[in-house]
């Protein structure tokens, strides 16, 4: 049984991404936790003068949350009939990443997926507070992020970059293989860097890493950098007609440029596919 946990403000983004993950993770036995926090504005919490009117202002925010959480499970009820899914709601007053964190051991939890803009998301922004405070703070767990514009039908190859500067446990990839396995998807292993020449670490690395994906259709390609990192992984991926790219926490320097709001404003790493980022069991 896969646990998985799917944050939602009620945005049409939040919708999409709970659309993939149903198709996603269509073949295996799943349950799916549907979680909204809320906690009121800090304007309103200023003006509390008892907590009386405290209790009144998260009664009236726990009401509404539950009530759209329920809309949510009576439309999967009546639209997603697959056997091997379950859900559950989950409303929860606090802040979202203080409350994931504590979810993720409470009910076992393997894959957050979640929307990359939410309600107030602009549009020219890739991903929006939420994602960004979320993949850089939960280190434990794979996260999954779905652009709105997303329409998942299939999965059949992933840009997987990396400059080789990691050992690669086989618990860090196993959310990755598992999916692999499942849609038989095509690994597109991609060192992109100033130059090429590799270190006896990071040659030692690379041969852990084609074990890894020994079992499935694994490429090797490199791109020296022309512009940014990151712009070089976009490309790629666009190039490639990729259905994912797949991050690890190890790569600090990237996913530092990736995640920093200015950057995140700048449309420095903006892409119309899915993002996922593996676990840091040791970070």
């Amino acid at each position: 049984m896969k646990n998985i946990l799917l944050p939602t403000d009620f945005s049409r983004d939040a919708w999409n991404a709970i659309f993939m993950a149903v198709k996603l993770y269509a073949d295996l036995e799943c349950k799916f936790y549907v979680l909204h926090t809320y906690e009121p504005k800090k304007e309103n919490i200023a003006g509390f003068k008892s907590s009386t009117r405290a209790g009144v202002v998260y009664q009236s925010l726990s009401g509404a949350s539950t009530a759209q959480l329920a809309e949510i499970m009576d439309y999967l009820a009546k639209n997603h009939k697959n056997s091997k899914h379950s859900f559950e709601k989950l409303s929860v007053a606090g802040g979202l990443v203080e409350t994931i964190r504590n979810l993720i051991p409470k009910h076992d939890i393997d894959t957050i997926v979640m929307g990359t803009k939410g309600s107030t998301g602009a549009k020219e922004i890739f991903m929006g507070s939420n994602a960004v405070k979320v993949l850089k703070r939960i280190k434990n767990c794979a996260i999954v992020v779905v652009p709105e514009s997303y329409d998942f039908q299939k999965f059949e190859s992933l840009v997987f970059p990396t400059e080789y500067t990691h050992f690669y446990p086989k618990n860090v990839l196993q959310p990755l293989s598992q999916l692999i396995a499942l849609w038989n998807t095509k690994v597109k292993v991609f060192h992109v860097a100033q130059t090429f020449g590799l270190s006896e670490e990071q040659k030692s690395n690379k041969e852990i890493l084609k074990k890894r994906f020994l079992d499935h259709a694994t490429s090797f390609h490199k791109v020296v950098i022309k512009t940014t990192v990151a712009a070089a992984i976009r490309q790629f991926a666009e190039e490639e007609r990729a259905d994912m790219i797949v991050l690890t926490n190890y790569s600090h320097d990237f996913f530092d440029k990736l995640t920093q709001e200015p950057v995140v404003k700048n449309v420095t790493f903006r892409t119309e596919i899915p993002l996922m980022v593996l676990p840091d069991f040791q970070g």
